[in-house]
């Protein structure tokens, strides 16, 4: 995956948090760390960016973030609770005000009623609140992966602006 293409979107999303004094952390599961990536790719994130945790296992995003195991069990990894609790998580153990959190099935394999390749939970979670939305994304792993990013991005862009 090319990180610079995402460069337009974290320059304007580093220029948000600044502006508001925040800092953001990432809780990743089917990206791999590749939110963080993009954002730790533009010069002077460390202004804005503290930190990623990558939790690909169920049992990371229950030691690293806090999420509870039978929060898991009962609705799966990918799922809109895992992704808000992950979001939350993050939130909870980094000094942070903003938050995103994703987690999906990027494929080929791992589909499974009900969630097709390309199901994807991202959360955001800051500023007193968490949203969290479905994305039903085309394409390989690659693409899934790709389009997550920029997703993930956007919202946080979103939820970063307007600065009062």
């Amino acid at each position: 995956m090319e990180l610079m293409r995402f460069e337009p979107g974290v320059r304007a999303l580093g220029e948000a948090l600044r502006a508001r004094g925040w800092m953001l952390a990432s809780a990743e599961s089917c990206t791999g760390g590749a939110i963080a990536a993009a954002c730790t790719a533009v010069a002077g994130s460390s202004d804005w960016f503290e930190r990623a945790f990558v939790t690909y296992s169920n049992a990371a995003k229950t030691t690293m973030l806090g999420v509870d195991a039978a929060l898991i069990a009962a609705h799966g990894a990918v799922s809109e609770p895992v992704a808000r609790a992950m979001a939350e998580g993050a939130l909870n153990h980094a000094p942070v005000q903003l938050a995103v959190a994703v987690t999906g099935i990027a494929g080929p394999g791992g589909a499974v009623p009900g969630k097709p390749v390309g199901t994807v939970w991202l959360a955001v979670a800051g500023g007193g609140s968490t949203m969290a939305e479905r994305l039903q994304l085309d394409g390989d792993r690659d693409a899934v992966r790709a389009q997550t990013v920029a997703a993930a991005l956007a919202r946080l862009l979103q939820r970063a602006w307007p600065v009062s």
